[in-house]
């Protein structure tokens, strides 16, 4: 352990934009894949349907969450516009995060009849607000479930594209921003490295297992102290079903497919909890005790996410392997290529 890995700008790198991919690749694993033995100390580059080469017959954990349209436009009373991006439930009301002036009070309207009334302003610049559902019949505004807001948000939401994408949702992201074995709503960002399975090679892998983590838009939160010490994380709402839990409480090896089952994995083997909130940091200073094996993507310069990378392999070995995929031309972040740590 060295003073440097608790800087947060000893996790900085210099990427090109052109390796930032706005779309993704297709079919899905087609997506390039860089393996990391660290055994070995050996990088191989391959293809992403070439995994079960590598990791042969062990067991993948994934994440079954599923993507919902978080994203929605509307106006004020005011008539002036507004953008508004959900990001989870709170108690009976929900967090989200608004575009434009808004203060307690406010009422923003959507199409379908939806009306939210900003209810709390939080420091961290999210926003508490109360759904309502105006019927055209009534016209008195009656509040919904989160069932509910989901399927209005089917209607009149856009796909939430993290904002490093820099364009707007296209028809192609309803299908390829959802991993193929997506099942529970309540995601508002993908769990990226799910997205280069297909049916086909999701059908080859003997043994697997699933929890859900609903990803929020904390995910994308940038680390604001230096000190990773000092770093918040973010809380997101997890389960683990019991066949999963006693795949966990075994020796066997398993994979981890992406951050968000890593850090459920690690949560439940610290904390021995089947539900509830994740909030677990994982760094250089906390380690893996649990997760045999990481597929991951490549992430942000100073995230969260990098970090956690080097918690497996260390910060040096994380900053060279990312140095090489750059490199090599790999595309990176949420529509990007792939990283299997073994």
């Amino acid at each position: 352990m060295e003073f440097k890995d608790l800087l947060v700008s000893s996790y900085d790198y210099n990427l090109p934009e052109s390796l930032i991919a706005k779309y993704p690749a297709f079919p899905r694993d087609s997506a390039k894949l860089l393996v990391y033995d660290r055994k070995k100390d050996k990088i191989t580059h391959t293809i992403f349907k070439n995994i079960l080469d590598f990791v042969g017959d062990k067991r993948f954990i994934f994440n079954n969450t599923k993507v919902i349209k978080a994203r929605i436009f509307g106006k004020k009373t005011s008539g002036g516009k507004v953008e508004l991006l959900l990001n989870r439930p709170f108690g009976e009301n929900f967090l989200v995060y608004i575009r434009g002036k808004v203060r307690v009070g406010t009422k923003l309207y959507f199409d379908k009849g939806l009306l939210a009334e900003v209810v709390e302003l939080l420091e961290d610049g999210s926003r508490i607000v109360e759904f309502k559902v105006i019927s055209s019949k009534l016209q008195v505004p009656r509040k919904i479930s989160f069932f509910e807001l989901v399927k209005i948000l089917e209607e009149i939401g856009h796909v939430p594209l993290p904002p490093y994408i820099k364009r707007s949702d296209e028809a192609i992201d309803e299908r390829e921003y959802q991993s193929v074995f997506a099942k529970k709503e309540g995601a508002v960002a993908a769990p990226t490295a799910s997205l280069h399975f297909t049916d086909k090679l999701l059908n080859k892998i003997s043994k697997k297992s699933y929890l859900t983590l609903h990803v929020g838009a904390g995910t994308f939160k940038p680390v604001e102290v230096e000190d990773i010490r000092e770093h918040k994380m973010h809380s997101e709402f997890f389960e683990i079903p019991l066949n999963t839990a006693k795949i966990l409480d075994s020796d066997e090896e398993i994979v981890a497919v992406g951050t968000t089952v890593t850090r459920t994995v690690e949560y439940y083997a610290r904390e021995k909890k089947l539900s509830g909130e994740c909030d677990l940091f994982l760094n250089p200073i906390n380690p893996p005790i649990r997760v045999n094996h990481l597929l991951t993507n490549f992430h942000l310069p100073k995230s969260t996410l990098i970090m956690l990378v080097a918690a497996f392999i260390g910060r040096e070995k994380t900053l060279q392997i990312y140095q090489e995929a750059i490199e090599k031309k790999y595309r990176f972040y949420s529509y990007g290529d792939a990283m299997l740590i073994i």
